[in-house]
């Protein structure tokens, strides 16, 4: 008769500190192939960012997840650049308004954290875009002498966050502008779809390091 009472042993099972191991090994690699996938589909990395302002409230708010999209890849109609503009988009309804909500690096600077706005229209080298802009967001300019980036200094297009108490005015205007007009090369992609709350977790993991996330100063 055997004096040992308690439950069999399997010699074949490996210690619990090697299934922890295991068990993180296997989630990270999961994760990693979610953020592949997603890349394959966007052609951007990341493909989703934290949103750290509230510049797009109520439409995109501070805390969301956004993917962003390659903007060539299914470009609305009469997109330019791939971009589909508040002005020519009044089918084109992205985030509850017309246009396309762009992720862009603000004066072409990589080292700045990307701004995710709506772009408005798109100017040409020279352009005097006063008459095309909205009277409510050229930070009270008569003219376009007395507006900034006018005549517009390249080709680029006008954005706008769509929060209409902290961004009144075009980014692209006032005494300290957030960006020139941003060229087609600065953008990033496209804001697509947007998980609520969820960027907490990301802006959490970066405080202290450089962010995978975008704001609008």
């Amino acid at each position: 008769m055997s004096g040992d009472d308690g439950p069999p042993s399997n010699d074949d099972e490996p210690p619990q500190f090697v299934q922890y191991g295991m068990d993180i090994v296997g989630s990270a690699g999961a994760v990693i192939l979610v953020g592949l996938l997603l890349f394959t589909v966007s052609g951007v990395w990341p493909p989703l960012v934290a949103i750290e302002s509230a510049s797009m409230d109520p439409h995109i708010e501070k805390g969301d997840l956004v993917f962003v999209m390659e903007e060539e890849r299914f470009e609305g109609p009469n997109a330019v650049h791939g971009v589909v503009t508040e002005q020519r988009g009044d089918r084109y309804v992205r985030f509850q308004q017309p246009g396309d909500v762009i992720v862009y690096e603000p004066d072409g600077n990589e080292r700045r954290t990307p701004i995710i706005h709506r772009a408005m229209l798109y100017v040409e080298d020279g352009e005097n875009w006063y008459s095309r802009a909205e009277s409510g967001f050229v930070g009270g300019a008569d003219n376009c002498s007395e507006l900034a980036n006018c005549p517009a200094p390249h080709d680029g297009f006008i954005t706008k966050g769509d929060n209409e108490r902290s961004n009144t005015n075009y980014d692209q205007v006032g005494s300290n502008p957030i960006s020139e007009p941003v060229k087609p090369e600065w953008v990033i992609g496209t804001a697509e779809y947007r998980v609520p709350l969820l960027g907490e977790i990301r802006l959490g993991w970066n405080q202290g390091t450089q962010p995978a996330s975008v704001t609008a100063g």
